[in-house]
């Protein structure tokens, strides 16, 4: 028999997954064009041209041993052109010794708290959040505190925070550009956060570290994403490639510290150690090297912009309210009535394929991720207007 925790872990395993499967059987019955699924964050634009070139030159190319182990940090050079690209954005001064290249943003989030986590010491999320965090931070020993956010806006409150935060607090994990509200953090509230955990942690005598997961970094409209680490040393920044490349397949990402954190050196021999034992070994070595070439891409975000806006103002008209995300690629309305399951339910009677909040932390809403094609959103308004009859 298998233990006792994935049972349980098994018995309330992800929404997100149910749904899409659900989707897959509504598509056989009544075809995928009458299927309005809005489940799953998985990206419908292709990766940009520069991605398929660099891909179809590496995949061709007679070089030795591109297909090797290398250091557990990634390739040197690798770290070098994504160290250089923050130091343009932000004038810091990272080497490839501050990157460590990873499988995704999941395994770098892994990685990161099987490096700072003693057993039974605390890390702070803010709901809503993205499903997986308690598992990774259970996976390593830690114990989630889930401290809620402004009701109207899903912005942090720092004093709230500070309230939370305990001698055995050894992180924070923020998310920004937000899944599943696609809320950003804007430069004052990181440095509100940042400025309460200084506070605390001189109180406490130890570091407590900001995490900051950015997967949707590149998908922002018309606000600017601060740098996490311009903004506290002690910050470790975690990015991917998975939507600003739509390359969530290939499982690419990285770790991204401050050349001035607290005893930087063990931290980086912890997490590239980490990277080894816990089995990622490295990150996929051909897709290390299509990323250094490629670096500067990013698939247009207008194509989610317009997807959001008509996604956003149709069911504002029909009376559902939402705040309006500044990034990535999700609504989070709120249920037409609190039992989000139920509404879940009733939505399927529409074959529209939504997540509840509930699941996220924030009951009483459901997600829909709008990387859908466009006609996939104008085909579902109908179905989306009937379900709102159906509580009017």
């Amino acid at each position: 028999m298998i233990s006792d925790k994935i049972k349980d872990r098994l018995a309330n395993s992800s929404m997100i997954r149910a749904m899409f499967e659900e989707g897959a059987r509504l598509k056989k019955l009544y075809g995928a064009d009458k299927v309005y699924d809005f489940s799953l964050g998985n990206p419908d634009p292709e990766p940009p041209a520069e991605v398929k070139a660099a891909l179809r030159e590496l995949a061709g190319s007679n070089e030795p041993g591109m297909h090797l182990y290398m250091n557990n940090a990634g390739y040197t050079e690798v770290r070098e052109t994504i160290a250089g690209k923050i130091n343009r954005e932000t004038g810091l001064q990272l080497t490839f010794n501050n990157i460590v290249m990873t499988v995704g943003a999941g395994g770098a989030l892994n990685v990161v708290l099987k490096t700072l986590l003693n057993p039974g010491e605390e890390v702070i999320i803010f709901a809503p959040y993205f499903v997986e965090y308690t598992s990774y931070i259970d996976n390593h020993g830690g114990k989630t505190v889930m401290v809620n956010t402004d009701s109207k806006t899903f912005l942090p409150d720092p004093e709230l925070l500070r309230s939370k935060i305990t001698a055995n607090t050894k992180a924070v994990l923020i998310n920004t550009p937000n899944n599943p509200t696609g809320v950003v953090y804007g430069e004052d509230v990181l440095k509100a956060i940042a400025k309460v955990l200084e506070q605390k942690g001189k109180e406490y005598g130890h570091t407590i570290y900001i995490i900051s997961d950015e997967p949707y970094r590149k998908l922002a409209y018309d606000v600017e994403i601060p740098n996490i680490l311009t903004i506290c040393p002690n910050a470790i920044m975690i990015d991917c490639f998975s939507k600003s490349l739509s390359l969530p397949g290939e499982r690419m990402g990285y770790i991204a510290t401050n050349p001035e954190a607290e005893d930087i050196d063990t931290l980086m021999g912890g997490l590239i150690y980490c990277n080894r034992v816990l089995g990622f070994v490295n990150a996929p070595a051909l897709f290390q090297k299509v990323i250094a070439k490629a670096i500067d891409s990013s698939v247009d975000i207008n194509i989610y912009k317009e997807r959001r806006d008509l996604l956003y103002n149709s069911l504002t008209q029909m009376g559902y309210e939402c705040v309006k995300p500044d990034g990535a690629f999700y609504l989070f309305p709120k249920s037409l009535i609190a039992d989000d399951v139920e509404f879940k339910n009733r939505a399927v009677k529409y074959n529209l394929l939504i997540v509840p909040g509930s699941g996220f932390g924030g009951p009483g809403h459901f997600r829909l991720a709008y990387c859908v094609s466009l006609e996939t959103i104008k085909n579902s308004l109908p179905a989306f207007e009937a379900l709102a009859r159906e509580f009017r």
